[in-house]
Order: structure tokens, then C-alpha cells, then sequence
């Protein structure tokens, strides 16, 4: 079975930064999409990222544009998500997705990870 493990979550203040990280087991990061959505309670599940291994291509939401950077290490099997400069607004339980879509929409997704909660405080 195909399984996504993200892990990488925690609590920070405003300003600082974290590295959210997402294992897929029993596929390697080929030919296929990798996103990352992030969701609050009560709030639809919205895409932040999302990278193709095919060709590298990334994709961003508007909002982390210059912040977040999304990147894969093929030898290692996991795509990164690296966020600076991290707001109040980015509290969220963040995902991690394998699909077919080039940019982060949760309809092009067919396998989730559970998710691991950023915390920002100001």
C-alpha cells in the first residue's frame, strides 16, 4: 500500500521557520505529484505547494509565494516543504498528497498522509 508520512510540525513564533518533511512508502518519487495542503477547523483543506518529479516543476498559493519552498531529494525519497517567515495566518495541520496534478488542488490528489500541525504564535 502507498502510504505518505509527514512529519516536521511544531510551534514557532512569527518570523521563524520550519521544514516539514513527507515520506511516500511503497512508491518512489517517479512520474507523479507531490502537494502539500494545509486545513483549519472548520475551513476547507487549501493547497500551498505542489511539485512534479518529472520534471521539478513547483507550484505555489499565492499567500506563501517568497516564503515557502518546496523541493525533492530523489536519493532520499522525500519532498520537502520549507517555510520562512511564517505568519500567525499559517496555523494549520499541513498534509502531505501524491497525485497527478501540477499545482496544489486536493482533486488531483489520490493518496493522503496524515497530517502535522504548525503552530505560529505572534
Amino acid at each position: 500500500d502507498v502510504q505518505l508520512q509527514a512529519s516536521g510540525g511544531g510551534s514557532v513564533q512569527a518570523g521563524g521557520s520550519l521544514r516539514l518533511s513527507c515520506v511516500p512508502s511503497g512508491l518512489t518519487f517517479d512520474d507523479y505529484a507531490i502537494g502539500w495542503f494545509r486545513q483549519v477547523p472548520g475551513k476547507e483543506r487549501e493547497g500551498v505547494a505542489c511539485i512534479s518529479s518529472s520534471d521539478g516543476r513547483t507550484d505555489y498559493e499565492d499567500t506563501v509565494k517568497g516564503r515557502f519552498t518546496i523541493s525533492s531529494d530523489n536519493a532520499k525519497n522525500t519532498v520537502y516543504l520549507q517555510m520562512n517567515s511564517l505568519k500567525s495566518e499559517d496555523t494549520a495541520v499541513y498534509y502531505c498528497a501524491k497525485g497527478w496534478a501540477t499545482i496544489p488542488v486536493a482533486h488531483g490528489m489520490d493518496c493522503w498522509g496524515k497530517g502535522t500541525l504548525v503552530t505560529v504564535s505572534s
